[in-house]
């Protein structure tokens, strides 16, 4: 269901595996208040698909669908325009591209209609930000409406190794588990922090996407608006939450709470924001312990329909309890067109297999892929926020090399970038039955060499 980026890649993996697909798009009889065409993978709000690089997060998942034979990543290499590090495309192309491809596609039957009911057989959903009304009220009645939401408010997410420990304190408010790192602030601090806040540039949303912020999930530039010490008594509030070891009370204290189960990422608490990535960036770094702060996935407002994926799916992309359904893109819980695409090919690998009597197949936990699907199924659902690609959703180099000297930064993404490609094009060479037209992506061609400091 859906023929974006997920349901595109999705339809396509599962012909591959030689079963007959149904691909239903609603557009164009059913409009949408963004969509210009009704070209399938149409590109909205960008034309990037992400950095690239050996040490971007996003190079990396390119690399991955590229080995898997993914359909929007090899048509964005026929489509792409200069833009520097990123992989950028013509929209207007890419998207004759995908069209052309599935549209051709002997096993996959394009039927341009709206399904207002979640199909009985082995399907994947993959709808997107956009759902039609009619079809999120079935989704709804099939998960339980608490856990799709309709709108995305989240917060910027930190990697736990750039937090300053000897700054921030571990606890939990009025003397509960020592849950949450504490981020201290006094007066003067609080003070620069709020006039920088009070002059932050925000996302100016398109008219379709347009929000009006609920009571619980307000905007922390939405919450300064209302006046100075207003923070200070709801998201920065400070009582309960004396330092451990003076007993003191702070002038306001930033929460940051666990966001996946390793403890890699943790997001600030009560900071859901639209603010433009750069001040973001500016304002995190000023709070006390995340002066070097590495910001894995920046905050944002918007329109969109996803559900709670870590209560309802598994990591392979299948809803619990209802095995013949997978998941994928947006809807999914997942953040940008390249992460809607990576999902889709593995949703639409899974159904296919689903519909031969396979078992489903997860990609390894140091792939791109991998990291996202298992994030996916077993985040914190407390306040569950879509995820992009980023190096906190999988396992961290070694700090040193082999020689005992220390890697710097750079290098361990390399390191990381090698062993996660590396590990998925071993993965997909051991799929059974296999693939056809796989052909593994070099991850480095020669071995990381680090830079020693």
């Amino acid at each position: 269901m859906g023929a974006g980026m997920a349901g595109s890649d999705a339809a396509l993996a599962a012909a591959r595996l030689g079963v007959h697909v149904d691909l239903f798009e609603m557009r164009p009889k059913v409009r949408t208040p963004a969509h210009q065409t009704d070209r399938f993978a149409e590109m909205v709000c960008s034309n990037s698909l992400g950095g690239e690089g050996l040490t971007n997060a996003k190079g990396l998942m390119q690399a991955e669908m590229r080995a898997a034979g993914g359909a929007i990543v090899t048509a964005a290499d026929d489509a792409r325009v200069p833009a520097g590090g990123a992989l950028a495309v013509d929209r207007a192309q890419m998207a004759e591209r995908v069209t052309e491809r599935v549209m051709a596609h002997p096993l996959v039957h394009v039927h341009r209609d709206e399904l207002a009911e979640v199909p009985s057989g082995p399907t994947v959903l993959a709808t997107g930000p956009l759902t039609s009304d009619r079809f999120a009220e079935s989704l709804a009645a099939h998960v339980g409406g608490s856990f799709l939401g309709f709108y995305d408010a989240a917060a910027p997410i930190v990697s736990f190794e750039s937090i300053d420990m000897t700054v921030a304190y571990r606890k939990g408010r009025y003397g509960q588990a020592d849950d949450y790192i504490n981020l201290p602030l006094d007066e003067e601090t609080y003070d620069r922090f709020y006039e920088r806040l009070a002059e932050a540039r925000s996302h100016t949303p398109h008219d379709w996407e347009k929000l009006e912020f609920f009571e619980g999930c307000m905007p922390i530039e939405e919450i300064a608006r209302r006046g100075k010490e207003t923070p200070r008594f709801g998201p920065m509030k400070p009582v309960g939450l004396e330092d451990p070891e003076t007993g003191r009370r702070h002038h306001a204290v930033v929460q940051l709470r666990q966001e996946d189960a390793e403890g890699r990422m943790w997001s600030l608490v009560g900071f859901q924001t639209g603010l433009k990535w750069g001040d973001q960036k500016e304002l995190v770094r000023m709070l006390p312990g995340l002066q070097d702060a590495e910001i894995v996935r920046y905050g944002v407002m918007h329109r969109n329909t996803y559900l709670n994926a870590p209560t309802l799916l598994n990591a392979d992309l299948s809803l619990r309890a209802h095995p013949q359904h997978f998941v994928a893109g947006v809807l999914a819980g997942t953040e940008g067109y390249l992460e809607s695409s990576a999902t889709g090919w593995l949703a639409g690998l899974n159904a296919a297999r689903y519909a031969q009597g396979l078992a489903p197949v997860v990609p390894p936990e140091s792939s791109m892929l991998g990291g996202l699907t298992r994030f996916l199924s077993g985040a914190n659902p407390d306040g569950f926020q879509p995820m992009n690609a980023n190096w906190g959703l999988v396992p961290n180099a070694p700090k040193k090399d082999e020689h005992g000297r220390r890697m710097a930064k750079r290098d361990r993404r390399e390191w990381m970038y090698h062993h996660g490609l590396e590990a998925f094009n071993a993965w997909l060479a051991g799929l059974q039955p296999s693939l056809p037209d796989v052909a593994p992506v070099p991850a480095h061609p020669e071995p990381v060499t680090p830079a020693v400091r």
